[in-house]
């Protein structure tokens, strides 16, 4: 007791101070949701995490008075150097900008608040004095820069302790801003767990400075106490007309009645490798014991089931070898312990009650339900490649080579799912995947290598490349490449050997060698004289032995799994069914895509093509346990809502109908940029090749530009901007463009159009960091084979975009509740969309966060922010939401909410697994809450008043709908925008439905799944569900309704636009941000269970947080990301 009363009080004064990365992980991964650790840097109660004042923050000053002036930064390129608070600055590229006029802040700090806390202020505060902006450009249209607010800081520290059911007080320590160092920007948020599966890769650790003037902590205070997501309202949707609907999904008609008792397979320690545990269970001896009509189903791992209860529990030894009749080998056993031990009986009743409503969702009807997948599975996946529910084979259906030694094939999806109205039913759909082509391990190599023939793949990837003279050799691209076909399994075949063998031995590359085969050399032993003859070459060996003289010695050798063996690669074949992992490069890609995306009719073709595949009625394991499914799709009553009229501007409304699709010809926008357009120019960047242009080409582009904008009501006043020629460097091009912007027209650029020669990504990246982090400046990209054409259709997309970025919307749906005709909402409300994208496989670059919040009344503007967060970190960490969401919430309740909060705040999250549905409300939607409390900690009743509804979205399913007929059902046979399905495929009891909100341009439409998890609003279906599909039709970028709600879909574009941001400097070229660049740089790879070694060498390093972006002009409340 003592002993552990001791640890408890050390825990507590680690905590104290901030604790190790060992307790943030604690505190991290407590299923209780514990809090987690705020980083230097993120912001908290309205901090941006910068060390200089930022236009748009708050300061910890009395009522009436602004904050201290901000200091000028450090010249920048260009000789550019901020000023203060109603300052002047010697202008980039040296024109310059004299004191503009100050402007009245519109919040300043409430009388009597904490110094360093910020918060809105009500209307009737008075405000502070005016300021000037930090650069030397005044903002076009106004008569000053935003006011200079004074920075405060607040952080926090995890607590170990699980969250209380009750609201827990919390404790902020607050860091005044002249204690505030240099090192105070280190990022030190992510837990421990971010971090693990990785060789070297390690989580920030906290600075000791930071521990010392960091005392205090808090508790993430828990505001929800729920078990599951609510449930489904009594009512179903009943707007619109009813539409019947077939579903890719299949009934199970009859259940197993047997008993069925589940079993613990130990084989080996229970590590090992799963070649080997199939080997052993497929074993005689395991056979003997596990006789097949007792219907024995094994799940590959530590998993069994069968219709007998064994007398006893099984602990035998397996000899493999004594199996295959290989005499016994000195100090090599081939024994394996096999342990079969009995653990529980599958209750298939309980699975039957909780389908009924009697019980809730417990281990029982887990395990039944596990079982029945397992059934499902066990016969497909022992005559066809398996991937998890999917199953293929090269002979089943079509398949297409993709380039690059890869192979795509078409096979078919299952899986069993419980379902709305007491049942069970098995989705079955088409399945695309990636597979390594069965061909010659030489002509693979060089496909994914990319070389010109094999005499380069040879020269290149043999040898290592100095890059400086003080850097260590690393290995060419062409072995980088090469190492990702590792641990591939092959065949040796080859003309001497082929006539003698039906059977091959199946081998698995280790390596690849630098040297070939005439250099990879050993001492053979010859078998008929007993003599062994040194130094012998892998070429003069198979000369010898086999009269073969090998084609493509210069080649890598193959080493393989097994010491000193190793074969040139002419004579591997690669064995099929092994699955491609890594991501498709562009070209690679647009294949996969005309290769997947089919018609609905084909794809009904096709999941029949699957049924018959399955064959569910003759499926021996099926008909052993007695379970019967229904061979044809469900049918259901969907409804079809009514679709919005569209308002554009001067009051123009449009009826589109279920067409989903309408023009912007004689149209204008609803509303057009804020601020006339006065300063601007644009940029010729990368102007060589067949898409080269001149200037009177980029001119005419221009005008037609300027005409079409006016034309849907655009306001602008410099019809004529500078036309910058452009510069080899992309920064330099960006740099001087501003610059003679900002000349020309004496005033700081609002907007900068970039005409680019191709559509190579690492210019748009170079282009996108400059303009957002280093200038602060919206911008538009344009190819040049389009400015060539100058089409009107392509000019309006474009300014669509233009408009958006600028200030303006481009129409709004006119909600078909009579009672809303101004929005969609009855009270002040705020929709917040958030998602978190990850790497692809293999890689170890950082997860991206990105939350979208509504800017307006109406919620068709959305400002963004996006932050690194962590490695494969699903939740979004209470810094982040902190950092990212303060700001944007300031702004919000400064602007829209006129100094008050929302009072109800719609939270759409996209990516979330129905197992993370509770850790969801339990962290995210707390931490939403506990930002809006540091805005009001003066009033701290008012966030607890804030009415929640959150909701999941997801289009990761396979879930699809077979209208049959009119109306619901397109030309094509796609389902028509508004198809809603809330029966018969939904979740047994909690509020979940599939929405339809778009006309599928291409392909089979995929409806997205909208899983309500809390709503303390009291919404009914009729209001939530039609808000969700009337404001797809608000998508600010597009003249059809989107797919998916617009929160969530900018969250990803903001996501993907964030890759723009990332610390990496532009030196590093145009890199692939994969496995390749982090082994060409020393960084560790993704470790496998073998691969400890490799990353023995490897450097540590750690997650940068993305870079900021340039908030001068208000850009960071702006549409940047469209």
């Amino acid at each position: 007791m003592a002993g552990a009363q001791k640890k408890r009080q050390k825990a507590a004064r680690q905590e104290k101070i901030g604790g190790d990365s060992s307790q943030d992980n604690q505190a991290e991964s407590s299923s209780a949701g514990a809090a987690n650790v705020t980083p230097p840097g993120s912001t908290l109660a309205g901090v941006d995490g910068s060390n200089s004042p930022r236009p748009g923050q708050l300061g910890g000053v009395p009522a009436g008075r602004g904050g201290p002036a901000g200091r000028g930064g450090p010249a920048g390129r260009g000789g550019h150097q901020g000023a203060g608070r109603g300052g002047s600055s010697n202008g980039r590229g040296g024109y310059a900008s004299g004191p503009p006029a100050g402007r009245g802040a519109p919040i300043a700090g409430r009388p009597g608040s904490t110094p360093g806390v910020l918060s809105p202020v009500r209307p009737g505060t008075p405000a502070g004095p005016s300021g000037g902006p930090p650069h030397g450009f005044p903002r076009p249209g106004s008569s000053g820069g935003q006011p200079q607010r004074p920075r405060a800081s607040s952080t926090v520290t995890a607590s170990e302790a699980p969250l209380s059911p009750r609201p827990v007080p919390m404790t902020l320590a607050l860091l005044p801003e002249q204690h505030l160092p240099d090192w105070f920007n280190r990022r030190i948020d992510h837990p421990s767990s971010a971090y693990q599966g990785f060789g070297g890769l390690k989580p920030p650790k906290l600075d000791p400075q930071l521990a010392q003037i960091l005392p205090q902590t808090y508790v993430r205070e828990q505001f929800v106490d729920a078990t599951r997501a609510m449930d489904r309202p009594k009512a179903f949707n009943s707007t619109g007309q009813a539409a019947t609907v077939q579903i890719n999904s299949f009934p199970i008609l009859k259940y197993p009645t047997k008993t069925v008792h589940q079993y613990d397979v130990i084989i080996g320690s229970g590590a090992e490798k799963r070649g080997l545990v199939k080997n052993v269970w497929e074993s005689n001896a395991v056979k003997r014991v596990c006789q097949e009509e007792h219907g024995w189903i094994f799940d590959g791992n530590r998993m069994a089931w069968a219709l007998v209860n064994l007398p006893k529990n099984v602990n035998m030894i397996v000899d493999l070898d004594e199996e295959r009749g290989i005499p016994e080998r000195e100090g090599r056993s081939n024994k394996h312990r096999v342990q079969i031990n009995h653990t529980t009986t599958v209750n298939l009743a309980a699975l039957q009650q909780y389908l009924q409503g009697g019980c809730d969702y417990d281990t029982g009807v887990m395990v039944a339900i596990s079982f029945l997948d397992h059934l499902l599975r066990e016969e497909p996946s022992k005559r066809l490649y398996s991937i998890k529910r999917s199953f293929f084979s090269r002979g089943m259906v079509e398949r297409t080579t993709l380039g690059g030694g890869i192979e795509a094939l078409k096979g078919v999806y299952q899986s069993i799912r419980t379902a709305q109205g007491g049942k069970l039913v098995v989705n079955v759909d088409v399945s695309n995947s990636t597979f390594w082509g069965p061909w010659q391990m030489n002509l693979v190599a060089m496909q994914k290598c990319g070389a010109s023939d094999y005499a380069d793949l040879g020269a290149q990837a043999c040898k290592k490349v100095q890059k400086t003279s003080q850097a260590p050799p690393t290995d060419h691209v062409y072995m980088i490449r090469l190492k990702q076909m590792r641990k591939l399994r092959f065949e040796v075949h080859h003309k001497g050997i082929d006539e003698k063998q039906t059977e091959f031995k199946t081998w698995q590359v280790k390596e690849f060698s630098y040297r070939n085969a005439k250099e990879w050399k050993f001492d053979l032993k010859d078998r008929a004289t007993g003599k062994t003859i040194p130094n012998v070459s892998v070429f003069d060996y198979f000369k010898r032995k086999y009269n073969i003289t090998l084609q493509f010695w210069n080649l890598p050798t193959v080493e393989t799994m097994k010491r000193g063996v190793a074969f040139p690669m002419e004579v591997c074949m690669i064995t099929a069914g092994q699955r491609y992992p890594y991501k498709l490069d562009e070209n690679q890609t647009s294949k996969m895509i005309k290769f997947a995306v089919t018609r609905p009719d084909k794809r009904r073709a096709g999941i029949e093509g699957g049924l018959n595949t399955l064959d569910w009625a003759n499926d021996p394991s099926l008909l052993r346990y007695g379970l019967h499914i229904q061979p044809t799709m469900l049918e259901t009553q969907a409804r079809l809502l009514t679709p919005p009229k569209l308002e554009f501007g001067g009051k123009k409304e449009e009826n589109v109908g279920y067409s989903g699709r309408w023009r912007l010809d004689g149209k204008k926008f609803l509303n057009p940029n804020r601020a006339p357009l006065t300063s601007w120019g644009v940029v010729i960047v990368n102007n060589m090749g067949r898409d080269h242009i001149d200037k009177v080409a980029a001119e005419r582009f221009i005008a037609a530009f300027v005409s079409q904008y006016r034309g849907h009501g655009g306001m602008i006043q410099s019809p004529n901007p500078p036309i910058y020629p452009g510069h080899p460097d992309i920064a330099k091009a960006v740099l001087e463009g501003f610059n003679m912007a900002g000349n020309h027209f004496k005033a700081r650029p609002q907007f900068v159009l970039f005409l680019v020669g191709g559509k190579e990504k690492f210019t748009y990246e170079r282009l996108k960091k400059s303009t957002d982090c280093r200038f602060g400046v919206m911008s538009q990209v344009c190819q040049n084979q389009h400015v060539v054409r100058c089409q009107p259709q392509y000019l309006s997309n474009v300014l669509m975009k233009v408009n958006a970025k600028l200030g303006g919307v481009t129409n709004r749906a006119i909600p078909t509740n009579p009672k809303m005709k101004t929005g969609h909402f009855a009270r002040s409300t705020m929709i917040i969309g958030a998602d978190v994208s990850h790497a692809s496989p293999g890689s170890v670059q950082a997860s991206t966060a990105a939350v979208t919040v509504s800017m307006n009344p109406q919620c068709t503007r959305y400002a963004a922010a996006c932050q690194t967060n962590g490695h494969r970190v699903e939740m979004i960490t209470t810094s982040n939401m902190l950092e990212m969401l303060a700001p944007i919430f300031r702004e919000w309740m400064s602007t829209i909410g006129q100094g008050q909060l929302p009072k109800h705040i719609i939270y759409m999250r996209d990516g979330v697994s129905e197992g993370q549905h509770l850790k969801l409300l339990e962290q995210e939607v707390a931490d939403i809450r506990l930002c809006f409390s540091k805005l009001e900690e003066a009033h701290p009743e008012l966030p607890k008043k804030i009415l929640f509804t959150v909701l999941v979205a997801s289009k990761r399913h396979h879930i699809r709908f077979f209208p049959k007929g009119k109306p619901a059902a397109d030309n094509n046979m796609n389902p028509c925008p508004g198809v809603l399905v809330e029966k018969d495929v939904t979740h047994t009891r909690e509020f979940d439905f599939y929405l339809n909100s778009h006309s599928a341009i291409q392909g089979t439409a995929r409806p997205t799944h909208y899983h309500v998890l809390m709503d303390q609003a009291g919404m009914s279906a009729n209001e939530l569900q039609t808000m969700i599909y009337e404001q797809c039709y608000q998508y600010i970028r597009s003249t059809t309704p989107v797919s998916l709600h617009p929160a969530v879909y900018y969250a990803h574009l903001a996501s993907n636009r964030s890759k723009c941001h990332e610390d990496i400097p532009s030196s590093a070229g145009p890199h692939k941000k994969t496995e390749e660049l982090r082994l060409a740089q020393g960084m560790p790879r993704r470790a496998g269970p073998s691969d400890t070694a490799s990353n023995s060498q490897s450097e540590s390093w750690e997650i940068k947080p993305l870079l900021k972006m340039d908030n001068t002009a208000g850009m960071r409340w702006g549409m940047w990301f469209v």
